[in-house]
């Protein structure tokens, strides 16, 4: 049976520390939102790619760092489509699984008889200290030397590994979604099967969600966590003077809102019919998000101005978005 949608009147208070609460990692579990994207057959929501959009950026709207930290551990979790079918089963089989990681190719993964072995230090981990498992990109290699395509490219793939066999360098020392706890972790010495390995083109479950190209899926998650933090600052705003300067933040919200909607109705269409996602469909949804970003970043600085000295106070709320949004603008993913 498909499990209900979360209540978010029933989110606990979020206090600006640099981890969450017991009873907000309690909360996320009991709503089951690490496994947003993960089917019902391995314990998860099973979401929709449209619906759980909405639930990401009302997670956002209420708070940056829950929102953002949900997105990244869930869409680790997303993996699963990914994942070695015989692992996979392992994996999700009745424990709690929260998966994190790097996206950065900053380590190797030396080829051996059976298996790979693990060596480097990656950054910007979301979520680390919450994580039952971590994932990583590394470069292959063969007795030490690089392993390349034919193109000369280096040969890259990804991995899981059990929070065990990681150590976590709190090092994550931000003005803003302090609580994403995106720590750096190293990895030093670890054999792996090879069936702990994948990579993004392989899928194995049949679900149109997993028929996405990871790029899209991605772009339209972070997106919507932007347009969260930017309607959660808007509702903060009733008593802003310059009423033109929050019209605008309200336009670039409006937006964004109607652009990432018709994007999401699009991608979701092709997946369902099983069709190639090409560069220009890629490339499409990537510049709309960079675009809209780029808007309601420009408004949110417009505004900011005019909200008196409260915002700049620290245990203000419009204070802490204006700090988490801006946290999120340095991810690269929206720069061009």
């Amino acid at each position: 049976m498909k499990q209900p949608i979360m209540n978010l009147n029933k989110v606990p208070a979020i206090p600006e520390h640099q981890a969450f609460s017991d009873a907000t990692l309690t909360w996320i579990a009991r709503q089951n939102l690490w496994n947003l994207w993960v089917p019902e057959a391995f314990g998860g929501v099973e979401s929709a790619l449209q619906e759980g959009l909405s639930i990401l950026q009302s997670l956002a709207r209420t708070d940056g760092s829950l929102g953002w930290t949900v997105t990244l551990c869930a869409g680790a979790n997303f993996f699963v489509g990914n994942l070695q079918p015989d692992f996979a089963r392992q994996l999700f089989n009745g424990q709690p699984v929260i998966m994190g990681g790097s996206g950065g190719v900053f380590g190797t993964a030396n080829r051996l008889t059976q298996g790979y072995n693990l060596n480097g230090h990656w950054r910007y981990a979301t979520g680390a200290p919450y994580l039952t498992h971590f994932t990583l990109n590394a470069a292959l290699t063969e007795n030490g030397e690089p392993l390349t395509n034919p193109d000369g490219t280096e040969v890259v793939k990804s991995f899981v590994l059990p929070a065990n066999q990681v150590t976590v360098t709190e090092d994550w020392q931000t003005m803003g979604l302090k609580a994403t706890a995106t720590h750096s972790f190293d990895v030093s010495d670890v054999q792996v099967d090879d069936g702990q390995s994948f990579t993004y083109d392989k899928v194995y479950l049949p679900q149109p969600l997993y028929k996405l190209d990871f790029a899209v899926f991605a772009d339209l998650t972070l997106w919507v966590n932007y347009i969260g933090m930017a309607e959660h600052l808007y509702s903060e705003t009733q008593g802003c003077q310059q009423s033109d300067v929050r019209t605008q933040l309200h336009a670039a919200i409006t937006s964004a809102n109607k652009e990432v909607s018709r994007l999401a109705s699009e991608c979701e269409q092709l997946a369902g019919n099983h069709a190639t996602f090409d560069d220009i469909v890629v490339k499409a949804v990537h510049n709309s998000a960079c675009a809209s970003v780029a808007e309601l970043t420009r408004a949110v600085v417009g505004v900011y101005p005019y909200l008196g000295i409260s915002a700049a106070s620290q245990g203000n709320v419009v204070n802490q978005i204006f700090r988490d949004y801006f946290t999120a603008t340095q991810h690269h993913i929206f720069h061009r």
